[in-house]
């Protein structure tokens, strides 16, 4: 069975290709766990995939303008509301959109949030919540589809959806923020290479998997 990666194994691996160890490394070694978050932020600004799409449930608050974002919130997707509570706290029948606008348009749309309404629109009001508008005439459930950030890997949690399901790409993501804090400049250039053909290798995969969905 291959080995799996996970947060310690990373540390190693990265240790192994980089020909580093030793008491003389202890700097390195301490700042590995910081250097494989900056890999897996990056890992996440840059690859959009179905592994990093979320989906969320809750309630707006009636004649509140304002919605919280989901934890670790990086891109929306899509908005929708219900058309009432069950007994459950969310069990709808018809689900409705809500359509993403500017920031400007939402404002304007409803310049008086005092007047509330079925919401139309949304817009990005700051990085951890959404402006509605109009404003809620009630607490309707809502569901977000949206990019994630996985958590980030540390000694409690050792896994996630990365190393999981792209490995290699962590691995060379990791070794890219290594080279330059070792100010070993000149491998920058092979990982990147090789984490820019896994990345593309990915995207692919996952393009293909929309395009088999929309022919069936």
């Amino acid at each position: 069975m291959p080995a799996a990666l996970n947060f310690t194994t990373l540390q190693s691996n990265a240790v192994a290709y980089l020909e580093r160890g030793g008491a003389l490394d202890t700097t390195v070694n301490a700042m590995l766990p910081t250097l494989i978050n900056q890999a897996e932020r990056r890992i996440s600004r840059e690859l959009k995939v179905l592994g990093f799409v979320q989906t969320a449930q809750s309630n707006m608050t009636a004649s509140v303008w304002i919605v919280p974002k989901p934890d670790r919130w990086r891109q929306t997707i899509s908005i929708n509301y219900g058309n009432g509570l069950g007994s459950t706290g969310i069990a709808n029948t018809l689900w409705t959109p809500i359509f993403p606008r500017s920031l400007e348009y939402v404002r304007a749309y409803n310049q008086d949030v005092t007047l509330a309404g079925p919401p139309k629109f949304y817009a990005d009001y700051t990085y951890t919540q959404w402006a509605v508008s109009p404003t809620p005439d009630q607490a309707y459930p809502f569901e977000i589809v949206y990019y994630e950030m996985p958590a980030l890997l540390d000694n409690t949690n050792q896994t996630n959806w990365i190393t999981q399901y792209a490995p290699e790409l962590l691995t060379y993501a990791t070794l890219l923020e290594c080279e330059p804090f070792l100010k070993n400049d000149e491998r920058v250039a092979v990982w990147q290479a090789m984490y820019d053909r896994t990345k593309a290798a990915l995207n692919q995969e996952d393009q293909q998997h929309i395009l088999d969905r929309q022919v069936t």
